[in-house]
This record gives structure tokens, C-alpha cells and sequence, in this order.
């Protein structure tokens, strides 16, 4: 085989690959056709622009792809995390200021930059719930051997709900300044937000890569029972993975609430879950199970923001912004195909060959 086609079937067989072509793709389409796309600012005092747009944004479902990254390679899924969201802002924002949730406050009782509860009691307390959530779908998938995407469609459904009662059916706005630091602040001219993803991403990494516990999901994922008469406990690697997606939930909760300083439980992380399994999808992550990157899941994430964004910039209407989104990743989707795969491969031996 010559230079270009092992080059080749090592770009092929890679899992950052694709994603880092996808993106690619995105950022061709808007130097052609978004003017100004790539002009950064210093705004007050730190960048501002559509690229800084793409990593705040995109932070929320970079911390949910990541939990869910593990979760799939175990041959699950998390259909809840957009439900955790909404719990995890809805308990935060809730301790912040409770006599929002109780009852109706006229706006001059409302005393901006004072907490009812320490800041770092909520976040634990929103990290907490979140976790056990977790840890619940856990319990169901690996102790009570229900099927994960029935078992996370109860907390689905549910979770919602358990937000309304946190919030008692409100919207809760928030008016404690330290608080929005989490999803508006910048830190030497850059998101905040993006340097928690970066903490988890760096965590989870270690987690994944530099212990046996990235192995043995893997083993899981490819076959649950030969892991088990390797020694490997299935059920405690199951009930991790989901735990550590409820814990990513939480965090991506904080952050989602504190941007948009509120939490409705209604909205709050709406078809977020969707997103997150399509951004490990997209990273090389097979919903079999095995395999899988936790840089091309982020990247992947960052994929799906983009093409978000891109259709902001280039004023798509809201109505048809589904439709297109819908397009774009059938593109992306495709670019994985084992047909296109071996089209190029072809097309690429033949250019080689001439060469």
C-alpha cells in the first residue's frame, strides 16, 4: 500500500477525524458566505464575536455529550440529562431567593446581589440532586436490568415535574450577581463556562485514560458478559457512568441557569438530550457500544453550536431553523457512512495509484 492510502485508512479510522472535518465544512461555509464571522472584539474587557458565541454557548452541551459519551460506549443512553438541567437550575435558583417560589414578591421587595443561602450551599446542593438522579438511572439500568432508554425516559418525563414542584409552577429569576459569574462571567478575556467544561473535560479524561475504568467501559460496551467473567463488575461501571451523567447535568444546569439568570422548568434544557447523543454520535461513539472519545464527543458539540450559530448569523428564521439544522447534520451524519467511507477510499487509491 502506498504512502497516501495508509494515511489515509489512519485518518479513516480516526474518531477526532470526521468531527474535525465536519467542523471544518462549517467554518469553509461561513468564511464564503458569513461576513465577519471570525472578527473578534474586546468588549468591555474581554473577546466577543460569533467564535467566542460557539464556546459559551456550546459549553452546556459540551458538558452533557461528555457524560454521555461514557454512558453510550456502555451500549446506553441518558434520555434525562435535559430533565437534570431543569432540576438541577431549578433547586439552585430556588435557595437563592425560596420566597420566589411561595409566593409573589412585588419588584421593589426584590434585593438585588443578596442570597438566602450561601452560594457554594446551592451549587453543591443542584450538584447533589443532580448526581443522585444519576445514580437512580443507574440503579435502574444495572440493578433492576431495565432497558436504559426506558429507564431514563421515567426520570424523562418525570423530572420536569420534580422541577415544577422545586419551583412551585414559577418562573424563578434570579438577582444575585456572583451567581451569573458562572454562565456570563469571562476570566482573562474568555468564558468563564469554558473553563469549568475544560476542568470536567480534563477530570473525565484522566477518569477515561489514565486509570483501567476507561478499559472496562469499553469491555462493556462490546460485551457486557465476557467483561463479567473477566472480573470486570458490569453493574458498578453502568451505575458510574450514569451518575457521572447526572453530576455533567447538574453542572450544565448551574451554567444554563446563570445564563439566562432564571430557571423554567418548562424550557430549561429542552431537547437538550437530543443534541447531546447526536454530539457523541458525531464524535465516533457507536450507540453499540465500545469505543469511544471524549475530545471528539466535545468537538462534536461544538459541531452542532456551530451550525446554531451559523444559522443565526446568516438570519435563518426561527421557523425554519429546525428544518436546516436537520439538513446540515444529514450531511454530517453521511460523511460517517461506510459508503462514503469507501468512496473516497477509492477515489483516494486511484489518485495514488496515478501518482
Amino acid at each position: 500500500m502506498n504512502h497516501s492510502g495508509s494515511t489515509w485508512h489512519r485518518l479513516r479510522d480516526s474518531q477526532l477525524f470526521w468531527p474535525l472535518m465536519a467542523l471544518a465544512l462549517i467554518m469553509l461555509f461561513n468564511v464564503i458566505f458569513t461576513p465577519g464571522f471570525y472578527d473578534l472584539e474586546v468588549k468591555e474587557g474581554h473577546l466577543s464575536g460569533f467564535l467566542i458565541d460557539i464556546l459559551n454557548r456550546g459549553s452546556v452541551l459540551m458538558l452533557l455529550a461528555i457524560g454521555m459519551t461514557m454512558v453510550i460506549a456502555t451500549a446506553g443512553v441518558d434520555l434525562s440529562v435535559g430533565a437534570i438541567v431543569a432540576i438541577s437550575a431549578a433547586t439552585a435558583t430556588v435557595l437563592i431567593n425560596p420566597a420566589l417560589a411561595t409566593e409573589l414578591i412585588s419588584s421593589d421587595q426584590l434585593i438585588q446581589d443578596v442570597t438566602r443561602t450561601p452560594l457554594w450551599i446551592c451549587v453543591l446542593a443542584a450538584l447533589a440532586v443532580s448526581t443522585a438522579c444519576g445514580l437512580w438511572n443507574g440503579m435502574l439500568v444495572s440493578r433492576a436490568r431495565i432497558q436504559p432508554m426506558v429507564a431514563t425516559l421515567v426520570l424523562m418525563v418525570a423530572g420536569r415535574g420534580i422541577a415544577q414542584l422545586i419551583t412551585n409552577g414559577q418562573i424563578i429569576t434570579v438577582y444575585y450577581s456572583p451567581y451569573f459569574f458562572i454562565g456570563n462571567g469571562y476570566l482573562l478575556g474568555l468564558p468563564f463556562a469554558l473553563y469549568i467544561v475544560a476542568i470536567v473535560f480534563v477530570l473525565a479524561w484522566l477518569l477515561a485514560r489514565r486509570t483501567a475504568f476507561g478499559l472496562f467501559v469499553e469491555s462493556v460496551g462490546i460485551n457486557a458478559r465476557s467483561s463479567f467473567f473477566s472480573g470486570i463488575s458490569e453493574k458498578n461501571i453502568k451505575l458510574i457512568v450514569y451518575t457521572i451523567s447526572g453530576l455533567c447535568a447538574g453542572i450544565a444546569g448551574l451554567i444554563y441557569s446563570s445564563n439566562v439568570k432564571s430557571a423554567d422548568a418548562n424550557n430549561a434544557g429542552l431537547d437538550l438530550e437530543l443534541d447531546a447523543i447526536l454530539a457523541v454520535v458525531i464524535g465516533g461513539t457507536l450507540m453499540s457500544g465500545g469505543r469511544f472519545s471524549l475530545l471528539a464527543s466535545v468537538v462534536g458539540a461544538l459541531v452542532i453550536q456551530s451550525i446554531t450559530t451559523t444559522m443565526y448569523a446568516v438570519g435563518v428564521p426561527a421557523m425554519a431553523a429546525l428544518a436546516i439544522k436537520g439538513v446540515f447534520v444529514l450531511i454530517v451524519v453521511l460523511l460517517y457512512s461506510e459508503q462514503t467511507k469507501n468512496v473516497l477510499t477509492h477515489v483516494i487509491g486511484r489518485v495514488g495509484a496515478r501518482t
